[in-house]
């Protein structure tokens, strides 16, 4: 028997009674998968803790679920109890009746807490009564002590924001000293997954736990694609998108065209009406949309067989990215063209619309979407990416692209490359958003 005790306090990870809060965001089978690969997690943790670890669990635990992660544990034991805190409170006094100097309690929500924490917590209490481990939305996601103390646990209204400073204060009250250790947040809520998420881009340890992995299997894909008059490329994205129709969102956003887009469409899609304009069209599509990214796509590309995959292989790492972009055609100037622009996402942190923009949602919300403008809201989306300092990737293939914009000959070909880079310069300087658009020609 060791000095310290660990008490994992833990429902069982069963469809339908576990991680609820996250539905309908996720289902049932997926949130007990979700709190399971957490549980893991915290196993991996805690096997290099110096104590004793005991499971306390609700419900039964029948199929051996808890047995199978928590394999070194030294036994296993039904919460007891009418509520939240007098289950924790005969779960810290039994395991404290056992003999154990120091014991921590730890909940199961926080998967990225780590060894140090517990270690942290042992250590204070030789010079505190009780610690905590706070989490973010004001409650606490570790406790622990060196003898039974029941006013912890104590009419308390678990769930609210203020647990953790009540308690303190109460204890306070009766000369009971209390101390912290690094506060850390629960994944109860989708924000909070788009939060473990978000901090998973930065950091290759997050990227390597089984919470992280199982998120990137449910990891959902919002492909939002504004539409006008593009009778002529309506089918082919249209046979494209219906091949992963069941793996991602599509929603199609019409400007009001006033062709045939819509009858060769048909109702197979998701399709929204808007005012003409892609900002417009774009963010009513996001707004509508339920993915974790969001993802732009002119309604002339060609997309790479495994686009979802690389999407989300690049959203591993990075809050943005694109495709980049190649034309399918023999001319030497459009090569040229399509060398200059992909090069333009790496040297000059800019990226167009017809590149295949995808984008976090918290991110995109965030940047309160595109700015309705009737011309360059790729490039201003880029600036404000730029202007926020997020690091752009690329997804390994091209986007290929119609070259409608530009005239056959290589003449008419340069005189468009270099009005579009005038325009992007009058815009820069802060031209009328009005005289650039009306120099700019729509071909559809």
């Amino acid at each position: 028997m060791r000095n310290n005790a660990l008490i994992i306090f833990t429902r069982v990870p069963i469809e339908g009674r576990t991680k609820t809060r996250l539905m309908p965001y996720l289902t049932g089978i997926q949130a007990a998968k979700l709190h399971a690969a957490m549980l893991k997690d915290i196993q991996e943790r805690i096997d290099k803790v110096e104590a004793d670890v005991f499971v306390f669990h609700t419900p039964e635990d029948i199929h051996g679920l808890l047995h199978e992660i928590f394999f070194r544990a030294k036994d296993f034991f039904l919460q007891e109890g009418n509520d939240l805190g007098e289950r924790m409170n005969r779960a810290c006094s039994k395991i404290l009746n056992l003999g154990y100097q120091k014991i921590v309690l730890i909940g199961t929500d926080v998967p990225m807490i780590t060894e140090r924490e517990i270690a942290r917590a042992y250590q204070k209490l030789d010079f505190s009564d009780v610690v905590f481990g706070p989490s973010e939305d004001g409650g606490y996601y570790l406790v622990g002590m060196k003898r039974k103390f029941p006013i912890i646990f104590e009419k308390q209204a678990y769930g609210e924001g203020k647990v953790l400073a009540q308690t303190r204060s109460r204890l306070h009250r009766e000369g009971v000293s209390s101390s912290l250790v690094r506060t850390l947040f629960d994944i109860d809520e989708r924000k909070d997954v788009d939060q473990y998420r978000m901090a998973a881009v930065k950091d290759k340890d997050i990227q390597r736990m089984a919470t992280f992995c199982c998120l990137q299997n449910f990891l959902k894909v919002s492909v939002i694609v504004p539409i006008y008059n593009e009778e002529s490329t309506i089918l082919s994205l249209k046979e494209q998108l219906y091949k992963v129709k069941d793996q991602a969102e599509i929603i199609f956003v019409d400007g009001q065209s006033t062709d045939h887009t819509l009858q060769l469409l048909g109702d197979e899609f998701v399709v929204l009406q808007s005012k003409k304009g892609r900002a417009a069209q774009m963010n009513l599509g996001a707004k509508y949309s339920t993915g974790d990214i969001l993802f732009f796509l002119h309604c002339d590309s060609i997309l790479p067989e495994d686009f979802l995959q690389q999407i989300k292989e690049v959203a591993k790492t990075h809050l943005a990215g694109c495709f980049g972009i190649a034309f399918d055609t023999k001319s030497v100037l459009m090569k040229i063209c399509q060398i200059i622009s992909n090069h333009r996402i790496k040297d000059r942190k800019v990226m167009f619309g017809d590149q295949g923009i995808f984008i976090w949602r918290e991110l995109f919300e965030e940047m309160g979407g595109y700015q309705e403008l009737p011309i360059m809201e790729d490039y201003q989306f880029s600036l404000d990416l730029k202007e926020r300092r997020v690091k752009l990737g690329i997804a390994r293939k091209r986007i290929y692209t119609s070259d409608r914009r530009f005239p056959k000959s290589t003449m008419g070909k340069l005189k468009i490359m270099w009005k579009m880079n005038r325009l992007r310069k009058l815009y820069r300087d802060g031209a009328s958003i009005e005289k650039i658009h009306r120099a700019y020609k729509d071909v559809r």
